[in-house]
């Protein structure tokens, strides 16, 4: 999107919005794929922006559902069941059901424990269902099953006709640079599916591991990605999976498709610095590790005239002094009424911000088609009716 198409929209619309770029995210994709072997499925981690999925549903393979309100936003935006996976740690045990008896319901199920992985079953049992599950292996924290409850589980069904168990999902981190690490974990991945088929008689047929792959959000930053999907790359077709593998990516594919747009709405100066307010904040941008006031994202200044070039501190409108966007960052004459665009911000910032802070408004969510027209795909949206219980149901006096 070029600065003409960007100033268009300022002027059209009010600010703070999101835009997503539908032409950006479809050549995302195609360069991750050019550096991945062919056989390599992709399955979008839908938590990194609910609003694009529709968007790519002819690029990837499956989605990656972690809420029943993801799962809802699934199934209005006509995404077919086949292609999600309901995942996350905390599964509603009545959303699992209503979907296992439902007849139109076709995609995967992940089971995060024990408990988890017999709430499926039986689930599938009342209903006389066939499910498929893939039992997701934990990498040392709160997610995830250990090596011998799978075990557990994969001899103890061996038999059962209703759930089919496809296979393991993994996934260790997110922002991760080392191929090192990436190698000792398909390694281990490895081992562990020969394991299971040697020892146990069981052969998975899919893995689906969660990339993590690193996203760079800094100005400064020198990571060399072109390199470092290579050699990720050359480390899958060395290790030689067996069975089908997914990648489960989200934030490298929607990144950077998406800017958010705030204006300038007061400046003022005291003995600590210049200050620039803006009508968003940290509420609607949110990089990885919450460090946006100690490094310089890449930013770009729609200014109304120019000027005296000098260092600002960005804040946002929320009444807290955390809500600092960027420290002592150069601009040409920073005014009010100029606006400052965020680059990057297609991931997590739309769907991981403390949107009701404040009881301030959502921001407008835009797409720009291909074709070059732009669709709203949220108008701005107050929050305070969400904050505001004045009219709710009374249930009486608590002594």
């Amino acid at each position: 999107m070029n600065k003409s198409q960007l100033k268009k929209l300022i002027e059209e619309y009010p600010t703070p919005f999101y835009v997503f770029d539908d032409d950006e995210m479809h050549k995302r994709v195609a360069f991750l794929k050019s550096y991945l072997p062919e056989d390599v499925s992709l399955c979008y981690a839908v938590k990194a922006n609910t609003f694009i999925s529709p968007y790519i549903l002819d690029v990837v393979e499956s989605y990656e559902v972690c809420s029943p309100g993801e799962l809802s936003i699934c199934t209005q935006q006509n995404i077919p069941s086949e292609k999600l996976v309901i995942s996350g740690v905390y599964k509603t045990p009545q959303i699992i059901q209503e979907h296992i008896n439902s007849e139109h319901f076709a995609g995967h199920y992940t089971a995060e424990s024990v408990a988890q992985f017999e709430l499926l079953k039986r689930s599938a049992e009342i209903a006389g269902r066939n499910i498929r599950v893939l039992l997701r292996l934990t990498s040392g924290n709160q997610f995830g099953m250990s090596e011998e409850e799978i075990i557990n589980i994969v001899t103890d069904t061996h038999e059962n006709k209703l759930v089919d168990i496809c296979g393991i999902q993994y996934f260790s981190g997110t922002q991760k640079r080392s191929l090192k690490k990436y190698r000792r974990e398909l390694k281990y991945l490895k081992d562990f599916l020969e394991k299971l088929h040697s020892e146990y008689g069981f052969s998975a047929r899919e893995l689906e591991y969660g990339t993590g792959f690193p996203v760079a959000y800094f100005e400064g930053d020198d990571f060399d990605e072109e390199s470092f999907l290579k050699e990720f790359s050359d480390l899958l077709t060395s290790v030689e999976f067996t069975c089908k593998l997914i990648l489960e990516i989200g934030r490298s594919i929607a990144a950077s498709c998406g800017r958010y747009v705030t204006k300038v709405v007061d400046v003022k100066s005291n003995s600590t610095g210049n200050y620039a307010i803006v009508d968003g904040g940290i509420h609607h941008i949110a990089y990885f590790g919450q460090v946006l006031a100690m490094k310089h994202p890449k930013v770009q200044h729609f200014a109304k005239e120019s000027g005296e070039v000098c260092n600002w501190n960005v804040c946002g409108s929320l009444c807290t002094t955390n809500d600092i966007l960027l420290k002592d960052i150069s601009f040409n004459n920073l005014n009010i009424g100029d606006s400052l665009v965020f680059e990057n911000a297609g991931a997590y910032c739309p769907t991981e911000g403390i949107s009701l802070f404040l009881s301030r408004a959502l921001p407008t969510v835009l797409m720009k088609n291909k074709n070059g027209s732009v669709t709203v795909l949220r108008k701005q949206t107050d929050t305070y009716p969400l904050n505001d219980n004045y009219r709710g149901e009374n249930y009486g006096r608590i002594d």
